[in-house]
């Protein structure tokens, strides 16, 4: 082998091992030596210590954001669908449907339709049907699972010859009273009233 194109390990390791004695400082002592690295160290321990008082900062914020935000959407959950309060037997929502159907104006009866619908929406998506509509939500639900299912189509397609058609649709008493009775067994087969 040439000794030309070799490399001298040793001479790299005896490099190495003079820079450790304090060969490449200058000519540093090792008592001068051992105080900068414990200046530095110092550095490193306060520099852990501000780092530390930076995450734990982060994780209380995060802590506290994350719990107001739980509060808030418990807030807006618990709002969707009611339970009945103890002296009285049915949902005020409901109730109200109900005063509008019974009524004898067809705009009464349009809102209360319509009004049913949007209960029928958020009980749909409280069990955790999803979809954009009402529509969508129900042709993902199951026969089995949904008993009321086929009242709850009916339904709903009155709500949309409503939507649709507007005043033009003819809207009968009898209509209303079968439309209001479906939602009403789509609510019971899930306890909202």
């Amino acid at each position: 082998m040439d000794p030309v194109s070799q490399a001298n390990v040793e001479y790299f390791f005896r490099l190495i091992y003079e820079c450790l004695r304090g060969a490449c400082y200058g000519g540093v002592k090792s008592d001068e030596l051992a105080a900068l690295l414990a200046h530095l160290w110092l550095w490193v321990i306060v520099i852990g210590y501000i780092i530390s008082a930076i995450g734990l900062f982060v994780i209380v914020y995060a802590t506290i954001r994350l719990f107001d935000l739980r509060k808030r959407e418990e807030e807006y959950y618990s709002t969707l669908i009611k339970v009945p309060d103890a002296e009285s037997d049915e949902h005020p929502r409901w109730q109200h449907i109900k005063e509008l159907a019974e009524g004898t104006a067809a705009s009464g009866w349009r809102e209360a339709i319509i009004e049913a619908d949007i209960l029928l929406d958020e009980l749909l998506t409280r069990q955790g049907y999803t979809g954009a509509g009402v529509g969508e939500k129900l042709k993902s639900a199951d026969q089995l699972n949904f008993t009321t299912l086929q009242d709850a189509w009916e339904a709903h397609k009155v709500r949309n010859q409503i939507a649709h058609e507007g005043s033009a649709f003819e809207l009968s008493e009898s209509i209303v009273r079968r439309t209001i009775g479906r939602y009403e067994a789509v609510f019971h087969e899930f306890k909202v009233i």
